[in-house]
Protein backbone atom coordinates (compact mmCIF):
# COMPACT_ATOMS: atom_id res chain seq x y z
CA UNK A 1 0.00 0.00 0.00
CA UNK A 2 1.26 3.46 -0.88
CA UNK A 3 2.33 5.71 2.04
CA UNK A 4 -0.28 8.31 1.15
CA UNK A 5 -3.04 5.72 1.29
CA UNK A 6 -3.27 6.04 5.06
CA UNK A 7 -4.10 9.73 5.15
CA UNK A 8 -6.13 12.12 3.04
CA UNK A 9 -4.46 15.40 2.19
CA UNK A 10 -4.27 18.09 -0.39
CA UNK A 11 -1.27 19.91 -1.73
CA UNK A 12 -1.14 23.65 -1.58
CA UNK A 13 -2.49 25.46 -4.58
CA UNK A 14 -0.32 27.69 -6.69
CA UNK A 15 -2.57 30.30 -8.22
CA UNK A 16 -2.80 30.59 -11.96
CA UNK A 17 -0.65 33.42 -13.16
CA UNK A 18 -2.48 36.51 -14.37
CA UNK A 19 -1.02 39.37 -16.26
CA UNK A 20 1.88 37.27 -17.56
CA UNK A 21 3.74 38.61 -20.57
CA UNK A 22 2.72 36.11 -23.21
CA UNK A 23 0.86 36.12 -26.48
CA UNK A 24 -2.67 34.81 -25.86
CA UNK A 25 -3.64 31.91 -28.08
CA UNK A 26 -0.15 31.68 -29.61
CA UNK A 27 -0.41 27.90 -29.44
CA UNK A 28 -3.35 25.83 -30.65
CA UNK A 29 -5.46 23.71 -28.32
CA UNK A 30 -3.56 20.47 -27.81
CA UNK A 31 -5.43 17.30 -28.71
CA UNK A 32 -6.37 14.64 -26.15
CA UNK A 33 -3.08 12.72 -26.49
CA UNK A 34 -1.01 15.90 -26.06
CA UNK A 35 -3.15 16.91 -23.07
CA UNK A 36 -2.45 13.52 -21.49
CA UNK A 37 1.29 14.00 -22.01
CA UNK A 38 1.14 17.48 -20.43
CA UNK A 39 -0.78 16.25 -17.38
CA UNK A 40 1.07 13.00 -16.77
CA UNK A 41 4.54 14.40 -17.39
CA UNK A 42 4.09 17.32 -14.98
CA UNK A 43 2.48 15.12 -12.30
CA UNK A 44 5.27 12.54 -12.54
CA UNK A 45 7.87 15.30 -12.38
CA UNK A 46 6.11 16.69 -9.30
CA UNK A 47 5.98 13.17 -7.81
CA UNK A 48 9.72 12.80 -8.35
CA UNK A 49 10.37 16.22 -6.78
CA UNK A 50 8.32 15.25 -3.73
CA UNK A 51 10.01 11.82 -3.44
CA UNK A 52 13.51 13.28 -3.73
CA UNK A 53 12.65 16.43 -1.76
CA UNK A 54 14.34 18.32 -4.59
CA UNK A 55 12.35 20.71 -6.77
CA UNK A 56 15.13 21.76 -9.15
CA UNK A 57 13.98 19.71 -12.14
CA UNK A 58 10.30 20.50 -11.52
CA UNK A 59 11.30 24.18 -11.42
CA UNK A 60 13.11 23.85 -14.76
CA UNK A 61 9.99 22.41 -16.44
CA UNK A 62 7.53 25.16 -15.47
CA UNK A 63 6.81 28.39 -17.35
CA UNK A 64 9.33 31.20 -17.18
CA UNK A 65 7.02 33.60 -15.28
CA UNK A 66 6.22 30.78 -12.83
CA UNK A 67 9.95 30.01 -12.42
CA UNK A 68 10.64 33.64 -11.63
CA UNK A 69 7.89 33.75 -8.99
CA UNK A 70 8.59 30.31 -7.47
CA UNK A 71 12.25 29.32 -7.05
CA UNK A 72 12.86 25.68 -6.02
CA UNK A 73 12.91 26.54 -2.30
CA UNK A 74 9.53 28.23 -2.53
CA UNK A 75 8.11 25.30 -4.50
CA UNK A 76 9.32 22.99 -1.74
CA UNK A 77 7.52 25.14 0.83
CA UNK A 78 4.30 25.06 -1.21
CA UNK A 79 4.41 21.26 -1.47
CA UNK A 80 5.71 20.73 2.06
CA UNK A 81 2.64 18.68 3.02
CA UNK A 82 3.26 16.19 0.21
CA UNK A 83 6.97 15.94 1.06
CA UNK A 84 6.37 15.41 4.77
CA UNK A 85 3.72 12.75 4.15
CA UNK A 86 5.93 10.99 1.58
CA UNK A 87 3.19 11.18 -1.03
CA UNK A 88 3.54 8.84 -3.97
CA UNK A 89 1.27 9.36 -6.93
CA UNK A 90 3.30 8.07 -9.87
CA UNK A 91 0.59 5.45 -10.56
CA UNK A 92 -1.14 8.11 -12.66
CA UNK A 93 1.04 7.16 -15.64
CA UNK A 94 -0.69 3.79 -15.88
CA UNK A 95 -4.21 5.15 -15.42
CA UNK A 96 -6.70 6.70 -17.78
CA UNK A 97 -7.33 10.42 -17.31
CA UNK A 98 -10.91 11.28 -16.43
CA UNK A 99 -11.61 14.91 -17.35
CA UNK A 100 -13.91 16.79 -14.98
CA UNK A 101 -14.45 19.51 -17.57
CA UNK A 102 -13.49 20.18 -21.16
CA UNK A 103 -10.05 21.61 -21.78
CA UNK A 104 -10.20 25.30 -22.56
CA UNK A 105 -7.96 28.24 -23.35
CA UNK A 106 -9.20 31.41 -21.70
CA UNK A 107 -8.91 34.99 -22.94
CA UNK A 108 -5.51 35.33 -21.23
CA UNK A 109 -4.14 32.30 -23.07
CA UNK A 110 -4.22 29.93 -20.08
CA UNK A 111 -4.90 26.32 -21.01
CA UNK A 112 -6.91 24.76 -18.17
CA UNK A 113 -6.96 21.01 -17.64
CA UNK A 114 -8.98 19.58 -14.75
CA UNK A 115 -9.66 15.96 -13.95
CA UNK A 116 -8.76 12.91 -11.93
CA UNK A 117 -7.25 9.46 -11.99
CA UNK A 118 -8.98 6.44 -10.44
CA UNK A 119 -5.90 5.34 -8.58
CA UNK A 120 -6.42 2.92 -5.71
CA UNK A 121 -7.05 3.23 -2.89
CA UNK A 122 -7.18 7.02 -3.30
CA UNK A 123 -8.10 9.22 -6.20
CA UNK A 124 -5.65 11.78 -7.57
CA UNK A 125 -7.40 15.00 -8.64
CA UNK A 126 -5.64 17.75 -10.53
CA UNK A 127 -6.29 21.22 -11.82
CA UNK A 128 -3.48 22.50 -14.02
CA UNK A 129 -2.92 25.69 -15.93
CA UNK A 130 -0.45 26.02 -18.79
CA UNK A 131 0.71 29.06 -20.73
CA UNK A 132 2.84 29.47 -23.82
CA UNK A 133 6.39 29.86 -22.57
CA UNK A 134 9.51 29.45 -24.63
CA UNK A 135 7.47 28.08 -27.55
CA UNK A 136 5.63 25.32 -25.65
CA UNK A 137 2.82 24.80 -23.17
CA UNK A 138 4.39 25.05 -19.71
CA UNK A 139 2.91 24.91 -16.24
CA UNK A 140 1.59 28.16 -14.76
CA UNK A 141 -0.61 26.84 -11.96
CA UNK A 142 -1.24 23.60 -10.14
CA UNK A 143 -3.59 22.12 -7.59
CA UNK A 144 -3.40 18.46 -6.67
CA UNK A 145 -5.64 16.64 -4.25
CA UNK A 146 -5.26 13.06 -3.11
CA UNK A 147 -8.33 11.69 -1.39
Amino acid sequence: MRPWAHQGFAAAVLALMTGCPFNALALDMPGPAAQEVLVKSILVTLNDAVAADNFTIFHAKISKPFREQFPPEKLRAVFKDLVEKHAVFDAVVAQKMIPDEDARIDEKGVLSLKGRFQTAPKQVKYQLGFIESEGAWKLSGVAIDIE
